[in-house]
């Protein structure tokens, strides 16, 4: 487990978060082994029938199917791993079938309540107003995660040729638009930011920081979710809101004004094409609520 949590870091560039959640998952698939068949089990030994036993417990513990596929996902990354390096002759979590997920489209904020809610921003509910208008922008104006957003350093900004360099899953570097609007926020923030800098004396590579300078200043992904929850319930959102919805809002709304879906990949940064698929998804979905409302012959 040690050297696949290794080959996760070096090899795929896997993020922290993904190696503690899948060195998590496995380790309790290791207990549940050693408890119900015993610790001299060898590797070897684990069957199909043994995973499917472990899948099992899990829903009697009460977890949901998507817990139960992550936790399938990283007991077959594991042992295709192992199969590759000679430790087992095949892998048995071939065999298993993932449970099957309800489809669970995300309710994506229209144009018209996403540009009410970037544009008030920096109103009384912010707490940095200049700041925390940017992160509006920058996450529904150029479509980034929140992880890419917090990892961007005032040299990321390419100025002259109008685009932000970004930092997305695997490491993986692209380049995203910076348009108007998140140019302006922008340049309106960095003074703020240099002032309040220099009256702390001291420096910092990151764009966006907390309030308080802690650390090293950067702002955090967990205080982004806070000022996205906050701003954005104080302004008509849905209770559920989080960073990822204004990603959501990015690639729907860019395909619903007649976007290619190729151009929105390279633009999210998605491996595969399926998953920016799910933006036509969003949009049928969309489309069928209106012909079900609106046409005489759906009531």
């Amino acid at each position: 487990m040690e050297d696949f949590a290794a080959m996760l870091r070096n090899e795929r560039n896997a993020s922290p978060h993904t190696v503690r959640a899948y060195e998590r998952e496995l380790h309790c698939f290791a207990e549940f082994l050693t408890q119900r068949y015993g610790a001299k089990l060898a590797l070897k030994q684990i069957e199909h029938q043994q995973i499917r036993v472990y899948l099992g417990e899990l829903y009697v513990r009460g977890l949901g199917k998507a817990s139960v596929a992550r936790a399938l996902a990283a007991i077959r990354s594991w042992f295709k791993w192992m199969a590759r390096q000679g430790l087992v002759e095949q892998s048995p979590a071939a065999l298993v079938a993932t449970p099957k997920l309800p489809k669970h489209l995300p309710r994506v904020p229209t144009i018209e309540e996403m540009n009410r809610v970037v544009e008030s921003a920096a109103d009384e509910a912010a707490a940095w107003p200049e700041r925390d208008r940017a992160i509006f922008e920058l996450l529904y104006g150029c479509g980034i995660r929140n992880a890419e957003l917090v990892g961007i350093d005032l040299a990321d900004i390419h100025w002259a040729n109008e685009a932000i360099l970004v930092r997305g899953k695997g490491r993986k570097e692209r380049y995203v638009p910076l348009g108007d609007a998140a140019a302006q926020a922008i340049r309106e923030y960095l003074p703020v930011r240099e002032a309040k800098l220099a009256g702390a004396g001291k420096t910092s590579p990151a764009l966006l920081l907390n309030v308080r300078l802690r650390g090293d200043g950067r702002l955090t992904t967990r205080s982004v979710g806070r000022i996205v929850k906050r701003i954005g319930l104080a302004h008509g959102l849905p209770a559920d809101v989080h960073p990822h919805t204004l990603r959501h809002a990015f690639g729907t709304h860019m395909l619903e004004e007649g976007a290619d879906l190729r151009a929105i990949q390279e633009l999210m940064g998605h491996e595969r094409l399926s998953t920016t698929q799910r933006y036509t998804q969003l949009t049928v979905g969309q489309v069928a609520e209106v012909y079900d409302r609106t046409h005489p012959r759906a009531k």
